[in-house]
């Protein structure tokens, strides 16, 4: 060659290395060669042509001849153009065009591929998108990338709409490339074994994959042994795959079940499975779905020996996990790792070796299937002669989800009856009808209880999706019905079925036709698949009936099973269990802790905060704390307190817990397990806006930290799992190691920072809070100077307790129109729920807009009393309104929660039950966004929203709008004034304050406490209990003072008085309530000896007691009553209960001047009383008193809550609940009403210290510590019952100490730190 030639050779081979390089991204192969253009003639087959000229032969993109495209002779849904590629190709694209120089051509198709001209399988875009969208004109190209290159031989257009004003008119082309594989046959007793020959490198990451295609719904697909006799069995079981795990060669065990994936792989279409095995856990990945599996920690370092295919080839002596079922069918591209194990076996390499008859072809069994797909399908055969002779047989096999559905109906034109064989409930029924009037009903399925008792081994019904064979024999003297070949599924009767040449028989339903009277069908049609339909042993050639050849039909899928499973993979979330029909699936959510359609949205609150402001009060609670996301609810303990709703963790041991001197041992270590999950416990953490957890270390001879240079004796281990090592200590500040003297300087060594560092031959203590959200929870303790003669400790660790919520308050103000937030692209592609609150004085608005191409999601306020929730996912705009009977606008919060997921969608506006939109059944499901969210406003500024969005959560996952808002002009953080809206949460007289997160209820001017000043304030009296409150005497108050707001002066005069107190008593009489003055006139509340109510007043000292008496008898029934007294100047109202208000008048006075005390109970001093009052005031009240409430004093609660009050108390006085309980809670689960409303409290009757001894010493200390603990509580009664008699005021009393000075100071108080609970129920008896 000269040289010119050669350099213009090289130069074109680089110019086309180059362009060839250019075309493939990474290297990877360009597919997208036509296809169509060089097929021969033979190629190209068609339901029908209109003309030779409209054959399917001219059916190729931009070609002009003949007719210049394809054309049916009818143009309808049964219309069908194929295209055989001659071998399996790889499809990447298919483009669409009109009948050339006409008005033909498709507007909507759906595609179809087969390996082998029958078994068709529909590709879907999605989902559950199958139509494809054509032309708007005979002359354009319109083209179709798949989004997943579809491996076939053969394709099929099947036309679904056309242009009205013509017919159907097609020029096709197909884009691909060649499509290369290694294929293995197994017949179901042959296998392949792959064996290693060399020790296995140890590897991260090994797998297996390949692609399967069976008929069989059972086999063994693949077995995999390895080191320590581990192995791993993937078999197909009823269509779907299990993978099992097996231990020991001698095991006779089914192994242990580590997932199930897939369903209805026994279609005979291709499937592809991937087995990988990471370091700690197995993906297994069935065509587009994977699952993941965390292993045993024995399989972390397992490799594979030996591989095989097909059939379990085991040189050990385990079971099989199917025993005697191989895998029939044919498997291709086989790969372990790097290896193409069926290439090896055809190259006959010594590590693969073929046992019994693999061919490496695919040898596939051809069965035409025909698709019931709606109301209005069936299937007509003619009669046969030879029914003549009496004799019928039928057999088909069928597969449904539905439960119901008709299978065959005929004529008996002789006996002028009908014959019925249907589903019902999954059960197989065949009815016999004679003039209208049932003769026979047979029943065959899976019941007992049916006319023929049936015992069959397994299975849920006959609309399990399986295919099942029934079959239908009559003769003249016996008629039966067979199911799944079964004997025990058969049943029989001796009524003879006469059919004749006449009779036609009815699949799946009948025709529409009202003038039809050969076929009535009072059941349900049947939608699933039917095949192999044979006719006295004939089998029914269901291409001839597609031709028109054979029968009649309507609305039928020919050469295909169409049938879908909805729930493989499930969109039931969070545990939810699938149910399906033909047409659509359901989620059951029960027992899941969540709702709606796909069990997306939960059902609990986010934290006790959100609980606290629906009006909930301290009790057990199920908290989700990321909503709709993964973690799994919790029941969590939430005390609702006047400030703060605290979430209460508790772990393993929160007792005070005892160590002694062990010489044995260097350390005593304690772990920690807590009630919740990692995630949850992270999560907890991470969203409150402060946690704490008690340490308290008390100590003898039992050194912390020792020195701040040297190693630490006793640490403890928290943080995120799984924790980091810490050495400061309760109190102090993190890496300080130091306690919290050593941070306040006053330590008993002033050279070490912790009182225990002292080393003192004393009992000492280091107790504190743990504060910091980085180094919590608690996870270990470690104590490390235990084993010295003479040493001893006691720790304690708390529970984790957290309050406020970040995510619950997080707010953002927009004060203008054009004003918004924008935050990255919303992703909730099949499922989408957005929650969030919001206050407004504007009519209409934007809340929420995020726009894609197509697609949009939006939610806005439209008017002053309706929402709108609207999106599109490619099916066209779909609205959900709400319209509210109130207004939106009036400033207060209002919550919004809309959900869409695959089967609906759902907007919800306060408690006001939610509207629903049903998603189409064949559509677009995936919401595919690409802008920015926006927040508040749209992206044209138009239509913004003013006021307030608070707590805005997108699946779970909230927003930031504060952090936002502090960077976007016309946006502000924060929203305050939330008293408008949460103050009616607080309760008989309390107030609700504004904070700047929330709101509280201030309970100073309520004879009420608690979080809503809901709880009662009750006390059981004694004959000899008096509570006595004194006013305070005349003078100028400072200003500096921090005199309680309920105090009174007694300069005061009254005019008028506001009396409520509830009680309940069997005492008859009895003083219920006596006010005094210094002007010795006196106000008295008492059931007098009738069992009536009496009020007694004497405003003026030289006047009669003006008695008023009640109607209402039967006070002292040992019932709760409630009391109501309102007096202004001389009208005074009684109430009881729910009686009718009785009114009356004074005539003496109308003032009450100088007020002195208000008693309850015995009267000390009675000597300014008549005999008659002076007698009952000396019998004292016997029974329960509750929310006294005077004026704007509490005087019940003053003395058993407030210390400092000027309340003398005398004789027992102890806190009850005797009057009404809250109402029910509908979240609660539990609630909790211990005397320092703490879950973690020390029950009576457990020991305070938890002492590591033996048993017999523990049931000693128990026994110990109840007796010291009474002996306890005894002397403080004592002491404040003696501090608040008035006689006894000089008296001191002095508190016992322990002798020996060894003795802990801390047993009595175990729990002192914990005590204080944000309730402050604090008791003073």
């Amino acid at each position: 060659m000269p040289l010119g030639s050669k350099r213009l050779a090289g130069i074109t081979a680089l110019v086309a290395s180059l362009l060839l390089g250019s075309c493939g991204t990474g290297g990877e192969e360009v597919c997208d060669s036509p296809l169509v253009a060089n097929l021969p003639l033979s190629s190209f087959r068609s339901s029908s042509q209109l003309t030779s000229s409209h054959g399917p032969v001219f059916a190729k993109v931009n070609r002009r001849e003949g007719a210049g495209g394809w054309s049916p002779l009818v143009s309808d849904r049964y219309q069908w153009l194929e295209v055989d590629l001659g071998r399996r190709t790889r499809i990447t694209a298919v483009a669409t065009q009109g009948r050339y120089g006409s008005s033909d051509w498709l507007t909507a198709y759906l595609l179809m591929f087969s390996d082998t001209g029958h078994n068709w399988r529909q590709h879907r875009q999605e989902d559950s998108l199958g139509a494809f969208p054509g032309n708007s004109n005979a002359d354009t190209v319109v083209q179709y990338k798949l989004k997943q290159p579809v491996i076939a031989r053969y394709l099929r257009l099947i036309p679904l709409d056309w242009n009205p004003t013509g017919r159907i008119g097609l020029r096709l082309e197909i884009y691909g490339c060649r499509y290369t594989s290694d294929v293995a046959n197994f017949d179901g007793s042959s296998s392949l074994v792959y064996r290693r020959s060399v020790r296995p490198i140890w590897k991260t990451m090994e797998f297996v994959s390949l692609k399967f295609k069976t008929l069989k719904n059972s086999g063994t697909l693949l077995h995999a042994e390895g080191n320590r006799d581990h192995s791993l069995t993937l078999v197909l079981e009823k269509g779907r795959l299990l993978l099992y795990h097996q231990q020991g060669v001698s095991s006779s065990s089914d192994g242990q079940l580590l997932v199930s994936v897939g369903s209805l792989l026994d279609d005979q279409h291709w499937h592809h499975v991937k087995l990988e095995r990471l370091s700690r856990h197995l993906n297994l990945t069935v065509d587009k779905n994977t699952h993941q599996v965390h292993i045993p920690a024995e399989l972390s370092h397992w490799d594979i020996h030996q591989l095989s295919l097909g059939a379990v080839q085991s040189h050990g002596l385990q079971k099989p996990i199917l025993s005697n079922r191989n895998f029939h069918g044919c498997m291709e591209n086989l790969l372990y790792n790097d290896l193409n194990l069926i290439h090896l076996a055809k190259r006959n390499n010594h590590q693969a070796s073929v046992v019994g008859n693999v061919t490496f072809s695919c040898a596939e069994q051809v069965s035409v299937a025909v698709t019931f797909t709606d109301s209005q399908s069936f299937l007509q055969l003619p009669g046969l002669t030879s029914w003549s002779s009496g004799v019928v047989s039928v057999a088909l096999q069928f597969r449904t989800w539905n439960k119901a559905g008709l299978l065959l109906t005929f004529d008996l034109l002789q006996q002028e009856g009908t014959v019925w064989l249907y589903l019902s409930e999954g059960r197989l029924r065949l009815q016999i009808n004679k003039a209208g009037r049932a003769q026979l009903e047979l029943s065959a399925g899976w019941s007992k209880q049916d006319f023929a008792e049936l015992h069959l081994q397994r299975g849920s019904g006959l609309n399990d999706g399986q295919w099942h064979y029934v079959e239908l024999n009559s003769r003249q003297d016996h008629l039966s019905i067979t199911v799944d070949t079964d004997e025990g599924a058969t049943a029989h009767t001796s009524i003879p079925l006469l059919l004749t040449t006449d009779s036609q028989l009815f699949f799946g339903g009948c025709p529409v036709q009202e003038s039809s009277q050969e076929c009535k069908n009072p059941f349900q049609v049947f939608q699933g698949c039917m095949r192999l339909l044979t006719v006295d042993n004939q089998p029914v050639d269901l291409i001839k009936v597609q031709q028109r050849l054979l029968g009649n039909y309507s609305h039928l899928q020919i050469d295909m099973c169409g049938i879908i499973d909805r729930c493989s993979p499930s969109h039931c979330e969070h545990g939810g269990r699938c149910t399906q029909s033909w047409s659509t699936f359901h989620c059951n959510c029960s027992n899941s802790g969540y709702r709606g359609a796909t069990c997306h949205s939960s059902r609990y609150e986010k934290s006790c905060e959100a609980y606290k402001h629906k009006g909930n009060t301290s009790g057990h609670y199920h908290i989700d704390v990321d909503g709709s996301g993964p973690i799994k609810p919790q029941l969590i303990y939430c005390n609702m307190t006047e400030d703060m709703a605290w979430m209460v963790i508790q772990h393993n041991n929160t007792e005070l817990t005892r160590v002694y001197s062990s010489p044995e041992r260097n350390q005593h270590s304690a772990h920690f397990d807590y009630a919740s999950e990692e995630e949850q416990l992270a999560a907890i953490i991470s969203q409150s806006e402060h946690c704490e957890q008690e340490l308290s270390y008390h100590c003898r001879k039992s050194r912390i930290l020792n020195t701040p240079e040297g190693a630490p004796f006793t640490w403890w281990v928290g943080g995120p799992d799984p924790g980091e090592i810490q050495t400061y200590w309760g109190g102090a500040l993190p890496g300080s190691r130091q306690c919290a003297c050593g941070l306040q300087d006053n330590c008993l060594d002033s050279n070490h920072y912790c009182n225990c560092d002292a080393d003192y031959d004393q009992w000492a203590d280091d107790s504190g809070l743990l504060t910091h959200k980085g180094s919590l929870p608690v996870r270990s303790l470690v104590l490390g100077d235990v084993q010295r003669a003479g040493s001893e400790a006691a720790y304690r660790v708390g529970p984790l307790r957290c309050h406020g919520d970040k995510n619950f308050w997080n707010a953002a103000f927009f004060d203008k129109e054009t004003s918004y937030l924008h935050f990255p692209t919303f992703h909730g592609e099949l499922n989408a729920d957005i929650a969030f609150l919001f206050k407004t004085k504007s009519s209409s608005g934007v809340f929420l807009e995020n726009l894609g191409i197509k697609d949009f999601i939006r939610i806005e306020l439209s008017s002053a009393s309706e929402v709108v929730f609207s999106f599109d996912v490619g099916n066209g705009p779909l609205e959900v309104r709400v319209e509210t009977s109130f207004q939106l606008n009036d400033n207060r919060w209002h919550s919004i929660r809309a959900e869409r997921n695959v089967k609906e969608a759902s907007l919800r506006v306060d408690e006001i039950p939610a509207a629903t939109q049903e998603a189409p059944a064949d559509g677009h499901s995936h919401l595919q966004l690409n802008s920015q969210l926006f927040i508040g406003g749209t992206a044209s500024r138009q239509k913004g929203f003013l006021g307030c969005i608070r707590s805005l959560q997108l699946n779970g996952v909230t927003l930031d709008l504060e952090e936002r808002a502090k960077i976007t002009p016309g946006v502000r953080p924060g929203c305050p004034g939330h008293c408008s809206s949460y103050g009616s949460l607080c309760q008989n007289q309390g107030r609700c304050v504004e904070r700047v997160n929330g709101f509280s209820c201030n309970c100073d001017q309520s004879a009420y406490t608690g979080a809503f000043c809901h709880k009662e304030v009750s006390a059981s009296f004694k004959s000899s209990t008096s509570v006595a409150y004194n006013f305070k005497e005349p003078y100028e108050p400072n200003r500096n003072s921090s005199i309680l707001p309920f105090s009174i002066y007694s300069d005061m005069t009254l005019r008028g008085e506001n009396i409520s107190l509830s009680f309940r008593t069997s005492q008859c009489p009895a003083l219920l309530l006596y006010v005094n003055s210094f002007y010795r006139e006196y106000l008295a509340l008492l059931i007098n000896k009738h069992d009536e109510l009496e009020l007694r007043y004497k405003l003026h000292s030289s006047r009669d007691v003006e008695v008023m008496g009640s109607r209402v008898t039967n006070l002292a029934d040992g019932r709760l009553h409630t009391v109501i007294i309102r007096r202004l100047a001389d009208t005074v109202s009684v109430q009881i209960d729910q009686n009718t208000r009785e009114d009356f008048s004074l005539t003496s006075d109308v003032e009450f001047n100088g007020i002195k005390s208000l008693i309850l109970g015995r009267v000390q001093d009675s000597a300014e009383l008549d005999a008659e009052l002076a007698s009952l005031a000396s019998l004292g009240f016997t029974g329960c008193l509750s929310g006294v409430f005077f004026n704007a004093i509490s005087p019940l609660k003053a003395a058993l809550l407030h210390p400092d009050s000027p309340v003398i108390v005398s004789g027992p006085l102890a806190q009850s609940s005797c009057g009404s309980s809250s109402p029910a809670n509908p979240y609660a689960t539990e609630i909790t009403h211990s005397s320092s409303d703490q879950p973690g409290s020390v029950d009576p009757g457990q020991p305070l210290v938890n002492a590591i001894r033996s048993d017999s010493a523990l049931i000693g200390g128990v026994i110990a510590v109840v007796v010291f603990v009474t002996v306890s509580a005894l002397a403080i009664m004592a002491r404040f019952i003696c501090s608040r008699k008035e006689t006894y005021r000089n008296q001191e009393v002095k508190a016992a100490q322990p002798e020996d000075g060894h003795e802990p100071p801390f047993s009595s108080q175990a729990d002192s730190l914990s005590a204080r609970s944000e309730n402050q129920k604090e008791y003073f008896i």
